[in-house]
């Protein structure tokens, strides 16, 4: 296979791309199942938590905001790189079926949000739940606004592991499971699909920004975030409602 043309360039970017993913993700549900869940066992204070977190928990967001950062970036150079790749995007005269476009859209736009996430909201918060390890290791007074950070990083990640299940299904389901049967021909049943798909998404996004009902411990509309037990079910019921979906919005 040539590697230094365009197809090869392509596939590259696409390998580069999925690995950078497999990076990300793994290191999203290793903070939601593994980490998380771990550092509970500690106690809100204490030294070993402190130390778990500057050690531990700052080396893995190192990793995991860059990995999340070369996913997105890597896969807007896939866009570039793939001829006519956008060409009749979204429309009847688009180089790939519709129901492929609706989907790899509607996975595109949950992965931007989570890489948005990362950078916007867990990162900046983590740094001040970082920066308070450090200085209470260091004998210093705990930072009150801590905890508040840890709990806005905590829900934004929940956030990511609800997208996650459907962005990966959409992204790599584009190609390899939205074809025959999928050959809708609909630019508006297409469209409204991906309408739909974004309104189910911001609804979440805006819980777990405390946009929504507040973010009060009491706040029952906070279910899918308060455990990763829950944002597992989450996750998996909004697959379940956006596959119904493309049933009825994408299907032939």
């Amino acid at each position: 296979m040539e590697i230094f043309n365009q197809e090869g360039l392509a596939f590259a970017m696409r390998w580069l791309h999925v690995l950078a993913g497999i990076t990300w993700i793994g290191l999203l549900y290793y903070f939601n199942f593994v980490q998380v869940p771990a550092f509970a066992g500690f106690g809100d204070e204490g030294k070993a938590r402190n130390i778990a977190i500057d050690k531990v928990a700052r080396r893995a967001l190192w990793w995991f905001r860059w990995a999340a950062l070369a996913t997105l970036v890597l896969g807007l150079l896939i866009i570039g790189v793939t001829e006519n790749y956008m060409q009749g995007f979204m429309s009847e005269d688009s180089a790939y079926s519709l129901p492929h476009n609706s989907a790899i859209l509607v996975g595109m736009l949950f992965g931007i949000t989570m890489a948005a996430n990362v950078w916007m909201v867990i990162w900046p918060a983590q740094r001040v739940v970082l920066a308070n390890a450090v200085n209470v290791l260091g004998g210093g007074e705990a930072d009150p606004a801590a905890a508040g950070a840890g709990r806005k990083a905590l829900l934004a990640s929940r956030m990511n592991t609800i997208y996650s299940l459907s962005m990966l299904f959409f992204m790599v389901g584009a190609s390899h499971f939205f074809g025959p049967l999928f050959d809708g021909d609909s630019a508006g049943k297409s469209w409204t699909f991906v309408i739909i798909a974004v309104v189910i998404g911001a609804i979440f996004e805006l819980l777990a920004l405390g946009k929504i009902g507040g973010t009060a411990a009491t706040n029952k509309l906070l279910w899918p975030f308060e455990s990763h037990k829950n944002a597992i079910y989450t996750a998996i019921g909004l697959w379940v409602v956006l596959y119904i979906l493309t049933e009825i919005f994408l299907k032939a």
